[in-house]
């Protein structure tokens, strides 16, 4: 159990682990490569080792190294055919991105999760990768894993994402590389591009624009591969410190993508001090430092195209907002209902025991500030984010807020407490 409570500021300079994203496409994209890559800043984090172990499974040769990972590329078709069903545990960026790899080969193999996964909706990969030509089968009928997946040979699709995400447009993109003919993305919003980065940096015939990815069948040639620290990760520092007048802290060597920066868009609306110092951009992603000083914030509204740009932070944004003057309204991220937990529901619920003004809306929430925090007990529901949320808004709180189930959090961020630790100031 993880146990905060409030101290007087936030003050130094830290790292967090390498982006969980750019994680898992590193090691997908080498696996299916031809020839050796290098990955250094590779998340060690479970949602991480569990696609390191599904792509062991299909035949992939990884070298720990410690510092870095090597990866033997197999390239498009060098994978086989596994031995039993591939356990994907908590993750489901693993589930959906390995279905498109698996929807192009000549072999067919079952991929499952845990009790999470299995009742989290993959009828938005199963119904494009059938139009494609894949053959998938659910649980009870239903397209719930786990799945059995017999790849076929592929036709490109032009398909509009009803809804934008990240996972499905690339599982759609990993299937197209093994598709005759062109295959043709479209989003209603843009989601975050690490997938078409890679792909290109690895010699991808890729084409991408504003809501559209053109891609066409390609090999890929392996690379070495850098992973920025995870913007994720560094929000549950950056969020409180810019909310506690006195606080300076500064996080090493981020990721900067365009398509993951609205978290630091919003704080600076409301009228957070945050800037960027030594940008660079290596392999077409950008990183750089991220420097903050804390003040007092103001509510603010946060829809439309900002929400794929900070989906997985709207748990800390909501923390954030209880501790701003004024009204905070979310609106049009419904995807947070299928993600580890309903997060609407268990951020409402949750947060709501500690003292915050919430209120749930059916695709989001409206938070009134600022809020006294109270001590009490409150429970992960096995989302990592929660969970660091939670603690994170024990530092505002005046009795010890105690997180059960916080062993979640490596998931995404093993270390997690260690480095808070280094950076609270009482």
């Amino acid at each position: 159990m993880l146990t905060t409570s409030k101290i007087g500021k936030i003050q130094g300079r830290i790292s967090v682990p390498g982006d969980k994203s750019i994680s898992h496409r590193a090691l997908m994209l080498l696996a299916i490569s031809r020839g050796k890559g290098r990955i250094s800043g590779f998340l060690r984090g479970a949602d991480c080792l569990s696609t390191m172990a599904c792509l062991e499974q299909l035949g992939l040769e990884i070298e720990d190294l410690g510092s870095e990972l090597v990866v033997y590329g197999q390239g498009l078709h060098g994978l086989r055919r596994p031995h039993r069903a591939l356990d994907v545990g908590n993750s489901g960026t693993t589930m959906r991105l390995l279905s498109g790899i698996l929807a192009g080969q000549k072999f067919p193999a079952a991929i499952t999760g845990d009790h999470s996964i299995q009742t989290r909706p993959m009828d938005r990969i199963a119904i494009p990768l059938r139009m494609m030509g894949a053959v998938i089968e659910g649980k009870a009928g239903r397209d719930l894993a786990p799945l059995l997946i017999q790849g076929r040979n592929l036709q490109g699709i032009d398909y509009t994402l009803p809804v934008a995400s990240a996972q499905v447009k690339s599982a759609i993109l990993l299937a197209g590389l093994y598709a005759e003919g062109e295959t043709v993305v479209r989003e209603p919003k843009p989601s975050r591009n690490h997938t078409e980065l890679m792909l290109a940096a690895l010699g991808a015939e890729i084409e991408s624009k504003t809501c559209e990815i053109r891609l066409r069948s390609s090999e890929l040639q392996a690379c070495d591969l850098q992973v920025p620290g995870d913007i994720s990760s560094a929000a549950f520092f950056i969020t409180p410190a810019a909310a506690m007048p006195g606080s300076h802290l500064i996080v090493k060597d981020v990721g900067l993508n365009p398509s993951r920066t609205g978290i630091i868009d919003v704080l600076k609306d409301m009228g957070a001090g945050i800037s960027l110092e030594n940008v660079t951009k290596l392999g077409g992603e950008l990183r750089g430092d991220v420097v903050v000083r804390g003040g007092r914030l103001r509510g603010t509204v946060i829809t439309g195209e900002m929400i794929p740009r900070l989906i997985d932070e709207i748990p800390v944004l909501a923390v954030v907002a209880s501790q701003a003057e004024g009204t905070t309204t979310i609106t049009g991220a419904e995807e947070l209902r299928v993600k580890e937990s309903d997060r609407i529901s268990v951020l409402v619920q949750e947060l709501g025991k500690l003292g915050v003004d919430i209120q749930e809306l059916a695709d989001g929430m409206q938070i009134k500030g600022p809020c006294a925090i109270q001590g009490a007990e409150v429970h992960s529901h096995g989302d990592h984010r929660l969970a660091m949320a939670l603690a994170v808004l024990g530092l505002f709180s005046r009795e010890p807020v105690k997180v059960r189930g916080s062993e979640c959090i490596d998931v995404s961020f093993p270390g997690f407490e260690k480095v808070l630790g280094q950076i609270i100031k009482y």
